[in-house]
């Protein structure tokens, strides 16, 4: 019982009807402890917003199936997302050691991950109880703040295509990159 209530309440805290911030509305600025090939450093969103689109990927727990399954899928696609201009980070509530490692053997030393503190998780919608994090969270962040696409779904399928789509279609319509 106990393991169908919390298969139950995942996938509701999941649910792409729970689809946290809505596209159009202003991304919350943030800086936290990051790593990007092993090595931590600050980040800061609105500063990485300067060199072009984010995107901001929130996942449960590093380590776990699904979550290295999206890690390796974000880092195949980095080369293309970087070809427009964009860049990546995924957030979690894992510790910045566990970080280190998940950014070099999950993330293959291609983008940053950084910690998820309770206020950035709130900030954005994607609390996860259950698990005491977030839940799975795809946001595109415009250069200006502005949100282009949002994707709450447990499931891996549809974030990284769904970014790729979002990210592709602002720079069509910005070929100059501002």
């Amino acid at each position: 019982m106990k393991r169908l209530a919390i298969i139950l309440a995942l996938t509701v805290a999941a649910s792409p009807a729970f689809a946290a911030l809505k596209p159009g509305v202003r991304a919350t600025d943030f800086t936290t402890q990051a790593v990007l090939a092993g090595d931590a450093y600050t980040y800061n969103l609105n500063k990485a917003l300067k060199r072009g689109p984010v995107v901001l990927y929130f996942y449960p727990k590093a380590f776990t199936s699904g979550c290295t399954v999206e890690a390796h899928e974000f880092s195949e696609a980095a080369d293309e997302f970087g070809a427009m201009g964009a860049s990546i980070i995924g957030m979690s509530a894992d510790n910045i050691e566990t970080l280190k490692r998940f950014s070099v053997e999950a993330c293959r030393n291609k983008f940053t991950v950084g910690i998820a503190s309770k206020a950035v998780i709130n900030s954005y919608k994607v609390s996860l109880p259950v698990m005491g994090g977030s839940n799975r969270t795809t946001y595109v962040i415009a250069p200006d703040g502005s949100i282009l696409f949002a994707y709450s779904e447990l499931g891996v399928k549809g974030h990284v295509s769904g970014a790729l789509k979002a990210v592709k279609a602002w720079r069509a319509a910005n070929p100059k990159g501002k």
